[in-house]
């Protein structure tokens, strides 16, 4: 079996050839300097491109995108949002896919249900977060959160966090959301007031950005963020500065993906990412030793870093987290739990406001359950909002959130790296290998959800077809490593809903770009411009205003 050629493997050959070709008079000593570095160079691009990949990979059999591998399927993967090359590799394909990165380096796409179940639910600490994917994260979200750390850390740590996320513990934080939604809407009704006429175009992201924060810091720490007041809070700033869009800080941060040293490059976007992981990590760490100051002093609080905390204190010390374990946690909660919400909300009223007949209905069903919600003056006790226990008992909007993140899921693709040998839908996989699980490719895929996988019909929810299976809808993954917030998430977001869609009207924006077709990966599958929407109050249109 032919081995594997090594860098220095083909640059002694290249020594020892250049050697040769001077002693026969063939090469100069001076060209004999350049030819190894030249001659090994084009060796190992030639072996690595056009040799090992058809027929040295222990990859090779399994079924192959057609492409160069010089340059691989680059081309398509930037000039398509992600997601879409990899639906149409397993349309033609199959469900476990092989293509290229430059150079011949090989990545796997798996859409294939068992596959996916032992990546994620039967061998899940197999499967380690890719270390060039997460590296740049460590600032921001912290190196020792739940979200980064990888095998018996992370189960230790997932079994001290479940407490704080369970339904019981989100439901008592359901005050809070209702809270922190009410402002919104007031905000947003004060603002289409301010402006003539009966309506307003509004750019949605930010405002829920600020929201979300607000929601994390008080529901999840008892912090008083405050930036929908404020929105040069300076969390909210340093937020801001981290999720940069113009070209260099994409540039720059798609760099560090592969090069990790791309950190130190003397420019704008990586000294905003150390001024604002400085700022994050100084409000996390207050926050936390503010909750162990306390000890136990004063009523019992509700939110999730006092729960963690009071559960850590009752664990022994080899079972519990450390300081720097919970600070960690913080700036993970922080910077994975506002965004991604954020995001989702952002598209869910977009897509609502191409539906007009499907907000017209969740709307009516919101209002019949709570119909102190058309007046902001009635609504303003978010606590009695809260008592009603009305989320669970709305069809329509349990349909429309989940076919929304099904639709446009805020987190597209995952990346791991297999760290043992195994097999994944047939096919053997060595140890080394990297593959995706591509959310935003596996909840279109006509194999799962049937001819209109790519509409959005929230109805489809009541009627999945025979081949559905749950790894279909990939949003929020599944085992130990899925989202431990997803309860957090969905009822944030169906609260938020109905606080908006109560009080107003969204139609499209016709002056604004269509964001479904500008879509940008930056962790989250973000809009680039933002979404901006025609707002209108529904008390107003229903007494006749102009």
């Amino acid at each position: 079996m032919v081995r594997h050629i090594t860098f220095k493997g083909s640059l002694a050959f290249s020594v020892l050839t250049s050697l040769f070709l001077v002693r026969i008079g063939l090469l100069s000593t001076k060209n004999a300097i350049l030819y190894p570095l030249s001659a090994s160079g084009t060796a190992w691009i030639t072996y690595r491109t056009f040799i090992y990949p058809f027929y040295v990979s222990p990859l090779r059999h399994i079924p192959t995108v057609p492409g160069c591998p010089l340059w691989g399927h680059a081309p398509a993967r930037l000039t398509n949002e992600l997601g879409i090359p990899e639906r149409e590799w397993h349309r033609k394909y199959g469900l476990v896919v092989r293509y290229f990165l430059p150079f011949g380096f090989e990545r796997l796409n798996i859409a294939e249900d068992d596959a996916i179940k032992e990546v994620t639910v039967r061998r899940p600490y197999d499967f380690i977060k890719a270390p060039n994917a997460t590296n740049w994260m460590k600032g921001m979200l912290g190196e020792r959160g739940v979200l980064l750390v990888e095998g018996e850390v992370h189960a230790r740590q997932r079994k001290v966090l479940a407490p704080a996320f369970s339904t019981s513990a989100i439901r008592n934080l359901e005050p809070v959301f209702f809270e922190k939604g009410l402002l919104l809407a007031d905000l947003l009704e004060q603002s289409i007031r301010a402006a003539p006429g009966s309506s307003r175009c509004i750019e949605m992201l930010g405002w829920l950005n600020r929201a979300t924060l607000d929601v994390i810091g008080a529901a999840a720490f008892d912090y008083n963020v405050d930036s929908l007041r404020n929105p040069e809070a300076p969390l909210r700033k340093a937020y801001s500065k981290v999720f940069a869009f113009d070209p260099m800080a994409v540039a720059v941060l798609g760099a560090r993906l592969y090069l990790d040293t791309v950190k130190y490059l003397p420019c704008k976007i990586n000294r905003d990412h150390e001024s604002s992981g400085k700022i994050v990590t100084d409000i996390a760490s207050s926050i936390v030793q503010s909750k162990l100051d306390t000890d136990g002093a004063g009523p019992a609080k509700k939110d999730i870093i006092s729960l963690i905390v009071s559960h850590n204190k009752r664990l022994a010390e080899n079972e519990g987290l450390s300081l720097e374990d919970i600070r960690d946690q913080v700036k993970t909660f922080l910077g994975a739990g506002h965004d991604t919400t954020a995001t989702g909300v952002a598209w869910t009223i977009d897509l609502l406001s191409k539906h007009p007949d499907i907000q017209e209905r969740l709307r009516k069903e919101i209002l019949a359950a709570l119909p102190s919600l058309a007046d902001a003056g009635s609504a303003s006790n978010p606590g009695a909002l809260a008592h009603e226990n009305v989320l669970d008992q709305l069809p329509n909007l349990n349909n429309v959130c989940q076919e929304s993140l099904r639709f446009i899921p805020p987190i597209p693709t995952v990346i791991r790296k297999s760290t043992v040998d195994s097999h994944l839908g047939g096919y053997f996989v060595p140890a080394g290998t990297y593959l995706y699980i591509t959310s935003h490719a596996i909840n279109h895929l006509e194999h799962y959800w049937g001819e209109d996988a790519d509409q959005f019909n929230p109805d489809r929810w009541d009627h999945l077809p025979k081949q559905w299976v749950p790894n279909a809808y990939q949003t929020f993954l599944e085992g130990p490593r899925g989202c431990i917030g997803r309860k957090f998430a969905e009822t944030e977001m169906k609260v938020f809903l109905v606080c908006l869609l109560s009080r107003f009207r969204f139609e499209r924006d016709e002056q604004w770009p269509d964001q479904e077709e500008r879509k940008m990966w930056r962790l989250v599958l973000r809009p680039k411009d933002g979404i901006s929407v025609k707002m209108s109050l529904v008390k107003d249109i229903r007494a006749g205003s102009p």
